[in-house]
């Protein structure tokens, strides 16, 4: 069993394609989307609409509502995430399996009950989509209307000591998603240009190793386009940690991916700042983010 727990203060800000324009008094202020830290009425439901509308053997998806009444402001689920039409559509969704054999759930943290945590926990594997043997806890936002050309996250994340029963995985590892962030989906029909940074887990050798932070991106071929794996970031286990987000959509004059980390008590640590995100012609904003424990 590999639980995954982050208390995530989505505090998302963001500059939505509407706000790339020449009108420089509003072109750099920057704009707060969602923040939560799971606390007041936040809880994890079954999401019937989207259940409805996507039912097969290898899908089905939770929702979040309520809301997180200890942060001011932008911390309704509903009407600051799925009613806000600078943010987009919220779920919780699972590749396969069953409650029996993965969960997301809004809990108390072990050993801190004042401190609520969203929980993705793992107990199994199992034959998905594409024929594929995964597991996957997947958090959703979809359809993001305007598109990002450029957002910064922030994150509180706890993975617990079990993680590092992968340290003597028998392989190496280069697919533990932590996140993703499509530029253009490329499962939409005739859509030429899709594109994806994947932020992840890895271990780069077959031998007992460390779990490093791994970055890179595809092209809709899902074939690679370039990583930035060169100088690995041993991830933070059994420990609180923040990671921060800076994402800039452009070539490789004008991309830009950021990510840091500061653990518990400790000193940030810069682990990507890539200069370059998007290698094709067409501007479109990013307009998918999931958040995974995926393996």
């Amino acid at each position: 069993m590999l639980p995954y727990l982050l208390s995530v203060c989505i505090a998302c800000t963001a500059l939505p394609g509407w706000a790339q324009r020449t009108d420089s008094s509003k072109s750099n202020k920057p704009l707060l989307v969602f923040q939560t830290g799971f606390e007041g009425t936040s809880r994890v439901i079954r999401d019937v609409n989207h259940a409805l509308e996507n039912v097969n053997a290898h899908y089905s998806v939770d929702d979040i509502i309520g809301a997180d009444t200890k942060l001011t402001g932008k911390n309704d689920w509903l009407k600051d995430m799925d009613n806000n039409p600078d943010a987009g559509t919220f779920m919780l969704e699972y590749t396969g399996g069953d409650s029996t054999r993965r969960t997301a759930s809004i809990i108390a943290e072990p050993g801190n009950p004042d401190n609520h945590v969203l929980a993705f926990i793992l107990k199994d594997s199992w034959e998905a989509s594409e024929r594929q043997v995964k597991a996957r806890i997947q958090a959703d936002i979809y359809g993001i209307k305007k598109g990002y050309r450029e957002f910064y996250q922030s994150e509180l994340v706890f993975i617990p000591a079990t993680f590092n029963a992968l340290r003597k995985y028998p392989g190496k590892i280069s697919w533990l998603t932590i996140s993703e962030v499509w530029n253009n989906e490329w499962w939409v029909a005739n859509e030429k240009y899709g594109f994806r940074v994947t932020l992840g887990i890895g271990k780069p050798t077959a031998a007992k190793g460390d779990l490093v932070f791994i970055l890179n991106a595809e092209d809709a071929g899902q074939k690679e386009v370039w990583n930035a794996n060169d100088h690995p970031v041993k991830v933070p286990i059994g420990k609180w940690f923040t990671m921060d987000y800076y994402f800039k959509e452009g070539d490789v004059r004008s991309g830009r991916f950021y990510l840091a980390i500061t653990p518990d008590g400790g000193q940030k640590n810069v682990v990507f700042d890539v200069e370059y995100i998007k290698q094709f012609n067409r501007v479109a904003g990013f307009r998918q983010m999931n958040k995974h424990d995926d393996q």
